[in-house]
């Protein structure tokens, strides 16, 4: 891993844990950033870590004390070095970090979009994103509105209808993507509308996230680049 890549996935492991940090706090849990990690105390929403850390060389054991260890709870092991295994956890799933540099040409979209600014569209877009697949809807709460460095994008039909979507994170040197769906789609329809609403807003900005699988493909399809492996840790 070269130096710009190594800042890159830096900043995009920064990236996710302010973003997860969001979403906890719209869930009412405070979790605490410290020099190596991001943790909660209490658990998080579902499919959110409880820690994320934000440099290589984290401490497992003083990670493992600072989150709620109880079966259910996941870790975000975003430099790939950690071994929880004697903490009780084991690995979830393996993925890449991906890079997107600013300006870079998309696919052109014929979606119209929008960012997402009232309770009532936020939860037609979270309907969408779930495709009524084990009612997690709710994890998508009004209070997530309030957050100044998150941007529910929304791509619409021509009647209205949100089709595509994705949350977009803005931190100090790159946009996080995440939550990328298209209803009956995929990525691949997903991904060009995504793209021409984050570069619209943040034209000079990096775009970052982390995919693994056929969601990873879809990514690489669209310009993105691997950076650097995460894996995602989950105590049974």
């Amino acid at each position: 891993m070269d130096t710009t890549e190594q800042f890159l996935v830096r900043a995009a492991a920064s990236n996710n844990a302010t973003w997860c940090a969001a979403m906890s706090r719209s869930h009412g849990s405070a979790g605490r950033f410290g020099p190596k990690a991001w943790a909660s105390p209490t658990r998080t929403p579902r499919y959110y870590p409880d820690a994320v850390t934000l440099v290589p060389g984290a401490d497992p054991i003083a990670l493992a004390a600072r989150i709620d260890s109880a079966p259910g709870a996941s870790v975000k092991d975003s430099f790939a070095d950690l071994d929880l295994a004697g903490a009780g956890f084991h690995v979830l799933f393996e993925a890449q970090w991906i890079h997107r540099p600013a300006g870079a040409p998309a696919t052109a979209s014929d979606l119209p979009w929008d960012v997402v600014g009232d309770p009532g569209t936020l939860r037609a877009w979270a309907l969408a994103w779930d495709e009524g697949d084990g009612g997690s809807a709710d994890l998508f709460r009004p209070e997530l509105l309030d957050d100044p460095s998150t941007f529910v994008l929304a791509g619409r039909s021509a009647h209205g209808r949100v089709v595509a979507g994705a949350i977009a994170s803005r931190s100090e040197a790159v946009v996080g993507v995440s939550n990328v769906f298209a209803p009956g789609g995929g990525p691949d329809e997903a991904w060009p509308v995504v793209l021409d609403a984050v570069h619209s807003l943040f034209p000079a900005m990096p775009v970052v996230g982390y995919e693994h699988g056929e969601d990873l493909a879809a990514a690489l399809r669209q310009g993105f680049e691997p950076i650097g492996p995460l894996r995602v840790w989950l105590h049974a």
